[in-house]
Order: structure tokens, then sequence, then C-alpha cells
């Protein structure tokens, strides 16, 4: 049986000029909230294909992925012009560690994300559990311009429905935010404004991280972390940092 399943675009959503969702249906093995996937297009008998997290519940029939349009990319300007009844190729199994039953319970947790990777913390937060193994969950989104804000209504829903254990934090670094803070999430950590927009003081004991996003912003972050005496997240020795990196 071929990994790879042909996927029917139900909608494509823009959020702005380069920006977009698109949501297919496709006939998938079950994935866990947090997971990633491939999309492939065949070329001139070539594959072309690129991974992408999962932004839906595991739950929904519909599956969601956020995309960014690179003008000089292999794939995302030609997904960008699929249309809904269009095909594209789904692989039908995810794969991906950076999921709720790899992180350990804490009071606190943080999701740190940059542009498009907002995309598998929006699948997490659709899950029941995710509320009831932390006290306070900070979903920090890190982008340039406030246009780049996207899946406010979705955000907003959550925000409604968890309003005591939720906190979003937009970080903004090319303009002023409508909200949040201005700057990059490396930034806001290193002056503690992070932490004290929210009014938490995360630690050791009581805090975990996850961070997806820009490699460089994921390392940096890490390196932060770390020097202020969180640990790596691993199987056999459980820590603080938990980071996804399929780029």
């Amino acid at each position: 049986m071929s990994n790879w399943v042909d996927a029917t675009v139900k909608k494509v959503t823009w959020w702005n000029e380069t920006l977009f969702s698109l949501t297919v249906n496709a006939d998938v093995e079950p994935f866990k909230a947090g997971q990633f996937t491939k999309l492939s297009i065949i070329e001139d008998d070539k594959r072309i294909a690129r991974a992408y997290s999962y932004v839906n519940s595991p739950d929904s029939s519909a599956l969601e992925f956020y995309l960014i349009n690179v003008a000089d990319g292999l794939l995302s300007p030609r997904l960008a012009k699929l249309q809904p009844g269009d095909n594209v190729l789904i692989e039908r199994r995810a794969t991906g560690f950076f999921t709720l039953d790899e992180i350990p319970q804490s009071e606190q947790l943080w999701m740190l994300g940059t542009g498009t990777a907002i995309g598998p913390f929006l699948s997490i937060l659709q899950q029941p559990e995710v509320w009831q193994k932390y006290q306070h969950i900070n979903l920090v989104h890190g982008v340039r311009f406030n246009s780049d804000l996207s899946y406010q209504p979705l955000i907003n829903e959550l925000l409604k429905a968890y309003p005591t254990q939720l906190n979003y934090i937009p970080v903004v670094s090319r303009e002023e935010p409508l909200e949040g803070l201005h700057g990059r999430i490396t930034d806001a950590i290193r002056s503690s404004r992070l932490f004290d927009k929210v009014k938490l003081d995360p630690a050791p004991n009581n805090a975990q991280f996850m961070i997806c996003g820009n490699p460089q912003m994921v390392k940096d972050t890490t390196e932060l972390l770390i020097g202020k005496s969180f640990k790596r997240n691993r199987r056999r020795e459980p820590g603080h940092i938990t980071v996804e990196q399929y780029w």
C-alpha cells in the first residue's frame, strides 16, 4: 500500500497576501495533535514534497494546514494556486513527537511559535486533555507584522472558552503591535517582558516550554532557557524544553 493518498481541496483561506490555509479531505491514518505529515505534487515525473503540521483537531474529518507562499519555493507557489475540487497528494501516516504525551505535567505550559509554526499549537489547543494537564497555558506567536496574526477567530473562541487558563501573547517585530509585545520572542524572554506580561514566573519546577518555528529562533530560545536552568526534555531524562524541527 502506498503511503501517499489523494486529497481533495475543500477550502482555501487567505489570511493576507502570502499566508493561507489549505483544507482538504483525505483518507489518512489517525494522528496526534502536534504531528506533521507531507503534502506533495508530481511534476515532470518528480515528486516535490514538504512537511506541514496539522492545524485541525485529530477528530475533525477535514484536514487543515497553514502555509506561507514562498515566491521562489518549489512547492508552496503550486499549492497556493489550488482551488476547491483540485487534488494534491498527502502522506497517509503522520509523524513527530511534538505531542502532549511527550510533555511532562506542570503548572505552566508555554507554546512559543513563529509564523506558520503556530499550527501544531492550535491543533493541541483543540484537545480537552491540554486543559486538564496545565493550569496556565501561554500561546506566544512571533510574527513580523500585525497582519500576520492569523487564526484570530479560533484563538478568540479558545480565549472565550478558557478565559482563566489561556493567555495569548502576539510578539510583532517590524511594527508596533496592536496588542502584545514589540520585538522578537528571544528579546521578550531575555528581558522578562514576556513573563511580566502575563504575571507568571516560570521556573524548572513549574513550567514546560514547547518551541516550534524558524530554526534560528528555536536554537536561540532553547539556549536562553538552558541559561535559565531549564533542561531539554528527553524520553529517558524528562526536562522542560521540547522542540519541533522539520525544516
